[in-house]
């Protein structure tokens, strides 16, 4: 009877044993993660001359204290590490190496700016370690062959380009296109996007392809030779300084033709206004976000929960910024991703759950906008929705349309 016990209990004490392998076996942590704590890298142009963007940085923040209050992700706290880099690249390897090597961070997540995180891309990819969710809208960031652990977030201004093309082949099959852009790469990957789903009608459709030099005081010069063309839609890729010039020399031209807009130039205070409300009276451009400030989201159930979400931890903030609604969203989706890694928090479980998005609404996107990736996809959104300048203010019209050179 006791040789019987003694095996029983041999037994379950193997079992018991066996039973706590299996589930520490289940748990997977590189560095960066633990038991009870996941440490997010970030950095921000809290100062320079992007500082306008910090408060994304201080959104993201907020949204994981509330993750946090709530009994943070799978059980851990998420400690989110953000530093000023002044948007300045010699400054982004500085202090991307100290959350690296110094915080030692699981991944660096929604850092800003184009040539502040290109200055780091090969060093994080040769570290392994994730560059999730740039916050940039150049395409290069979608390149999963090249560049396995970076991931853009919003919509490449390629992405916006080939919605536009789409429009106008709907709208207007025989246009006549002229096409006013910046010259770098901001302004060319529009052009390639145009040209991506123009496709072999692309030498007959664009007519006049103008470039402009953020040196210049001024692009009057441009709008007048563009208007000579006799070109009957302008796809205007300029910044918020020279889209104000622009929109406001064509209306003194009395030159009327479908003017399309980059999203980078939709601010009503600093382009509409400017350029003067009657004359930005009917431009188009495209969106993918809710804004705050908009009455038509007050019964939203997104909306509220972005508002609630301000009163509570943001209280103050100016709810016309939507870079409010980017920051929250942005956060939401890393959230999303790390729920998706449950137990195995590896940097490469990171990437494959980032890469696995499938049909994810965040609440202050636009409805039937949804976030999808794939191992030979990194880039989340690729859908936006066209809208028109009237009565002082930007109205969403039609159905979403989708970047897909296809359809």
């Amino acid at each position: 009877m006791n040789d019987k016990k003694l095996c029983l209990l041999a037994a379950a004490t193997a079992f018991s044993l066996f039973a706590t392998q299996s589930a520490f076996a289940q748990k997977s942590y590189d560095t960066g993660a633990s038991d009870t704590e996941i440490k997010i890298g970030n950095v921000e142009a809290y100062s320079g001359p992007a500082s306008a963007y910090g408060v994304i940085g201080k959104t993201e923040e907020a949204y994981f204290k509330m993750i946090n209050d709530q009994g943070g992700v799978n059980g851990r706290k998420i400690n989110f590490i953000s530093y000023d880099d002044s948007y300045s690249p010699p400054k982004t390897v500085e202090q991307v190496r100290k959350l690296i090597e110094s915080d030692e961070v699981l991944l660096v997540f929604n850092a800003l700016g184009t040539l502040t995180q290109t200055a780091v891309q090969k060093y994080q990819n040769a570290k392994k370690v994730p560059q999730l969710f740039v916050a940039t809208g150049a395409s290069k960031w979608n390149d999963p062959k090249d560049f396995p652990w970076t991931m853009g977030f919003q919509p490449s201004y390629r992405v916006e380009a080939r919605i536009f093309a789409k429009y106008i082949l709907k709208e207007k099959p025989d246009a006549k296109v002229a096409v006013f852009y910046q010259n770098d790469d901001f302004g060319k990957d529009y052009l390639a996007g145009l040209k991506d789903v123009f496709g072999d009608k692309a030498k007959s459709m664009i007519i006049a392809e103008e470039s402009y030099e953020t040196t210049e005081p001024s692009i009057d010069s441009h709008i007048v030779k563009l208007k000579g063309t006799a070109a009957d839609v302008l796809v205007d890729i300029t910044t918020p300084k020279f889209a104000a010039q622009a929109i406001k020399k064509a209306a003194e031209l009395e030159w009327k033709p479908m003017h399309i807009l980059t999203d980078v130039s939709v601010s009503i205070g600093a382009v509409m206004k400017p350029a003067g409300l009657e004359a930005s009276e009917g431009v188009l451009s495209a969106q993918y976000m809710k804004d705050a400030s908009d009455p038509q989201w007050k019964d939203d159930n997104g909306m509220k929960k972005l508002i609630a979400f301000l009163e509570k931890y943001m209280p103050g903030a100016n709810i016309s910024d939507l870079n409010l609604s980017y920051g929250y969203a942005a956060a939401q989706t890393m959230v999303q991703v790390l729920k998706q890694c449950g137990d195995d928090l590896t940097r490469a479980n990171v990437m494959k759950q980032a890469a696995s998005l499938k049909e994810f609404a965040p609440d202050t996107l636009i409805p039937g906008v949804k976030i999808n990736t794939s191992p030979t996809d990194f880039a989340p959104l690729e859908q936006l929705k066209m809208m028109q300048f009237k009565g002082g203010k930007w109205q969403l019209f039609g159905d979403i349309i989708s970047a897909e050179t296809g359809g």
